[in-house]
């Protein structure tokens, strides 16, 4: 790759890759008054199917839940905050987009994140894995789409659209999409741990 070309950016995806879902899963069991357990054994048969999350309330044969915020600040995985604050030492741009709702976008700016962009598909009014998704991502950024690696768990969402987008795409191997989607080898970058990410990149190209 060439120097102009390295990689400037990073945006992040933000459930199972900066934010462990864990309790947001438990409070939409709880709202629909099922066992946690039932609604992941639904969730898992979406993924099975590559179809929406939302997807596994008509299997449930309830109605989704609105507004669930349950993230909180010890949601974060362990790995998350040090590696923005790392990623921002080294003089990286930083973003956090992804299909996301109006309050969880408010919940991640509550937050005060050190980072150049928050936003979410619900105020864009765009989701991955549309391409109009990830040109707004470079647009907001400012750089060269070659300068900008989008990290994310989900091979359908993230890893594949990002690369057709001309991004670096990032596969982050953990959640039930990061374990059990297909296809996490057309990343140009594959992680166990956000830990991994700052040297990654900069040995990348």
């Amino acid at each position: 790759m060439a120097l102009s070309h390295k990689v400037r950016g990073v945006v992040f995806d933000v459930g199972e890759t900066l934010v462990n879902e864990d309790r947001y899963w438990r409070g939409a069991a709880e709202r629909v008054g099922l066992p946690p357990h039932v609604v992941w054994a639904a969730l898992g048969a979406t993924i099975a199917r590559g179809e929406h999350h939302r997807r596994l309330y008509d299997y449930l044969g309830v109605e989704a839940p609105d507004g669930l915020t349950y993230y909180d600040r010890d949601d974060f995985y362990p790995d998350a905050l040090p590696c923005l604050a790392e990623l921002r030492r080294r003089g990286f741009f930083l973003g956090v987009a992804g299909n996301q709702s109006d309050e969880l976008e408010a919940w991640i700016r509550a937050q005060e994140l050190d980072v150049d962009l928050v936003a979410s598909s619900a105020r864009w009014g765009v989701e991955k894995p549309s391409p109009e998704f990830f040109d707004r991502v470079v647009s907001e950024s400012g750089l060269d789409r070659r300068e900008l690696a989008y990290v994310g768990d989900r091979v359908d969402n993230d890893v594949v659209p990002a690369r057709a987008a001309g991004l670096v795409a990032v596969h982050l191997r953990r959640g039930p999409w990061g374990l059990l989607q297909d296809g996490a080898s057309q990343a140009h970058l594959r992680l166990d741990s956000l830990a991994e990410l700052p040297d990654a990149l900069a040995a990348y190209g």
